[in-house]
């Protein structure tokens, strides 16, 4: 299946995501902050609730009722397959889930979580669903469609520079050891010319907060897969614009190493001095970046 199809034939699959975000919200607000269990997952400090497997339950079981063939990575229950039989799927579809992006703040009792729904096809984004349970809030995008909140089409205006920085979000991927020198330097870099910078651990919502124009920028370092191709489809419908650290064009799908999963994003009139902040991390031992294009479109 080509990439290339219509926006509007995804409406189908973009209702069905909104609809099991939504639903999964609900049964999230439910529960929190005081009924769920929780233990820890790997050896990185990450957590697993059973509000991320219930929640997980529920969407798995609303794209396999309308889209039965359709491969599924989930955060928790991993890659389930095309008809539940391992396959993968038709025409390279594939739905990515995370259930509850944000739950090491919902262990702590801070509501900052989200739900996160994506379908790429070929690898390639076409279909972002971010619901927020705390306050209600959809953000939705289909490639070529645009993104859509709660007040219509995300179109955020340009805002003067700040002189004291531009407002940043920040992420990295839970494998990211805390001693890496490139990872170092590039966060304090990014720390040291923005005004502020955000680390929420929950990068969905970051996405939706620069889809909004909420915040200047998003910088992240070897990402997490499951939840990077709805957020970056959000983003790039509203009109920003994403690269790989060295300015390459960075499209936010899930397959292939970490380390292609490093990005700068941005509105188009703030991107080249991100991209410049970026390249100041080099002499701190971050990763090197080039501009082969000045006028990011």
């Amino acid at each position: 299946m080509s990439t290339d199809r219509r926006s509007s034939d995804f409406t189908p699959e973009c209702r069905t995501a909104v609809g099991a975000a939504e639903a999964a919200g609900t049964l999230l607000r439910s529960r929190f902050p005081d009924g769920f269990a929780a233990r820890p997952k790997g050896g990185l400090g990450d957590v697993v609730t059973d509000l991320d497997v219930l929640a997980e339950n529920l969407v798995v079981d609303r794209i396999r009722a309308d889209f039965p063939h359709d491969r599924i990575l989930a955060e928790e229950a991993g890659d389930l397959g095309g008809d539940g039989n391992g396959g993968e799927g038709d025409g390279g579809r594939t739905w990515l889930v995370d259930p509850l992006d944000g739950s090491n703040n919902v262990v702590i009792g801070l509501p900052v979580y989200v739900v996160g729904i994506a379908l790429c096809v070929d690898a390639v984004p076409v279909v972002g669903v971010v619901h927020d349970p705390v306050t209600g809030r959809t953000w939705s995008a289909r490639r070529g469609g645009g993104a859509h909140g709660p007040a219509g089409r995300l179109t955020p205006a340009a805002r003067p520079p700040s002189p004291a920085g531009p407002l940043l979000a920040w992420t990295q991927g839970h494998a990211v050891p805390r001693d890496d020198p490139a990872v170092r330097a590039l966060r304090h870099a990014v720390e040291l010319r923005s005004r502020r910078l955000l680390q929420l651990w929950a990068p969905l919502l970051a996405w939706a907060m620069l889809a909004r124009g909420d915040i200047d920028g998003f910088v992240g370092y070897r990402a997490e897969a499951i939840d990077l191709p709805a957020g970056a489809l959000l983003a790039r419908e509203a009109g920003v614009v994403l690269r790989h650290l060295d300015g390459r064009d960075f499209t936010g799908g899930f397959t292939g190493p970490d380390t292609e999963r490093s990005f700068v994003a941005g509105r188009p009139e703030m991107l080249p001095a991100l991209l410049d902040l970026v390249a100041d991390s080099a002499a701190g031992g971050g990763p090197r970046a080039r501009h082969p294009e000045r006028a990011p479109s």
